[in-house]
C-alpha cells in the first residue's frame, strides 16, 4: 500500500524571473503535493509577492521567510534554507519528500511518474527525470510536454548520469532520506547523497524518459556569478566528496565537450587541484571514500552503466530499510 503523499521543500532567492513557470507547473500536476513549503531565503525582487499570490490560491503552499544574508549562497546555503523548511514538517506524515528548485518547468505528470516507478521498485530511494536547458542567447520560450525531441525546440541536455537523482529535483522516500542522514551542508551534497544511498543498498536513479524530461530555466552551475565560478566550485565539491584524481581528470575531460566547451573542464580541474594543494577538509569516513573510489574505478574500467548495475546487485544485501515511523499526532495519542 502507498499513500502517494509527498511534500515539496523549495529554497529560493530572487527567483521572480522563473518562479511563475515553476509555480504553474507544480500546481498543474496530475498528482499535486500534499504540502509545498517554499523557503524565501531573503529575496529582494518580486519573489515574495509572487509566493504570496500563489499561497492565497493554493492551501497546500506554505511560505517560510528567512532573513536576508546579503547574497545568494549555493551549496551549504541552499541546504540551510532547505532545512528551514524541512524542520517545519513532520516527515512521517509523507511517504516522499522532495527538494525542488524554483527555476524549473515540469511536465504535468512528473511527480506521478516518479511515484509510479518507485512503487514498482521498492529499493529506489531517490530518483528524478532529466534536465534540459536553452543555450545562452537563445529564446527562453514555453515548450510542449512531453519532450519527445528536445533538440527540435533548441534544448540541450545537462548530461546527468543515470546513477544520480538531479539536485534541482531530489525526490526521496522519507525513510531513505532519514537513513542516509539527509543532505550534507556543503557543495556536492547532491552527489554525496546518491553514493550514501548505494552504500546502504538503496538505488539512486534518473530517467531520460520523454514524460519525465523537464526544462531547467537556469542552467547548472550558473546560479552564482558565472560558468567559471560554478565549474571551479564543482571541482572543489568533487575533492570534498573524495573523488579519486584519475576519475576527476576523466570527468573534467568529458565536461570539456559540454557548454562552456573546454574552459568548463579546465575550471573543474583548477577547483579540484587547488583544494588538494591547500589540504581542504573532506567529507565522511575513509570507508565511504574507499566505497566511492572503488565504484569510480569500476566506472572507468567497465563503463558507468555496467558498474552501477553490478554495484546495485551486490549492495542488495546491505538494504535494510527502516519501518515507516508513525505520524507525531498518532504517537501522542498512543502515549496519552
Amino acid at each position: 500500500m502507498t499513500s502517494r503523499k509527498y511534500c515539496l521543500i523549495t529554497p529560493c532567492r530572487d527567483e521572480a524571473k522563473y518562479a511563475r513557470r515553476t509555480l504553474d507547473a507544480v500546481t498543474g500536476q496530475t498528482a499535486p503535493p500534499a504540502l509545498w513549503v517554499i523557503v524565501d531565503d531573503g529575496s529582494k525582487d518580486e519573489t515574495p509577492k509572487l509566493l504570496a499570490e500563489y499561497a492565497a490560491r493554493f492551501p497546500y503552499i506554505q511560505i517560510v521567510t528567512r532573513a536576508d544574508r546579503g547574497a545568494r549562497k549555493v551549496g551549504g546555503g541552499v541546504i540551510d534554507a532547505f532545512y528551514s523548511g524541512y524542520e517545519t514538517i513532520d516527515p512521517s506524515e509523507f511517504e516522499y519528500v522532495c527538494k525542488l528548485d524554483l527555476d524549473l518547468d515540469l511536465p504535468p505528470g512528473y511527480f506521478a511518474g516518479l511515484m509510479d516507478r518507485m512503487e514498482a521498485e521498492p529499493r529506489i530511494g531517490t530518483c528524478s527525470g532529466k534536465p534540459y536547458f536553452f543555450p545562452e542567447g537563445t529564446a527562453d520560450e514555453a515548450v510542449r510536454f512531453p519532450l519527445t525531441d528536445p533538440g527540435a525546440v533548441g534544448l540541450v541536455s545537462e548530461m546527468i548520469g543515470d546513477e544520480h537523482s538531479v539536485g534541482m529535483t531530489k525526490f526521496y522516500r522519507t525513510t531513505c532520506f532519514a537513513q542516509i542522514g539527509g543532505f550534507v551542508r556543503e557543495v556536492m551534497w547532491d552527489g554525496i547523497d546518491s553514493h550514501r544511498c548505494r552504500q546502504l543498498g538503496w538505488i539512486a536513479v534518473s530517467w531520460d524518459a520523454p514524460e519525465l524530461r523537464f526544462v531547467h530555466l537556469r542552467p547548472m552551475g550558473t546560479s552564482q556569478k558565472n560558468w567559471w565560478t560554478g565549474r571551479v566550485r564543482h571541482g572543489f565539491g568533487q575533492y570534498f566528496m573524495g573523488t579519486a584524481p584519475v576519475y576527476m581528470l576523466a570527468s573534467a575531460v568529458y565536461r570539456m565537450t559540454r557548454p562552456p566547451r573546454v574552459v568548463g573542464g579546465i575550471a573543474m580541474m583548477h577547483g579540484y587541484l587547488d583544494s588538494m594543494i591547500k589540504g581542504k577538509p573532506r567529507y565522511g569516513t575513509p570507508e565511504f571514500r574507499e566505497f566511492l573510489r572503488s565504484y569510480q574505478i569500476a566506472c572507468l574500467l567497465k563503463g558507468k552503466k555496467r558498474a552501477t548495475e553490478e554495484l546495485d546487485a551486490r549492495q542488495a544485501a546491505e538494504w535494510h530499510p527502516p519501518p515507516a515511523p508513525e505520524p507525531q499526532a498518532r504517537r501522542q495519542e498512543h502515549d496519552g
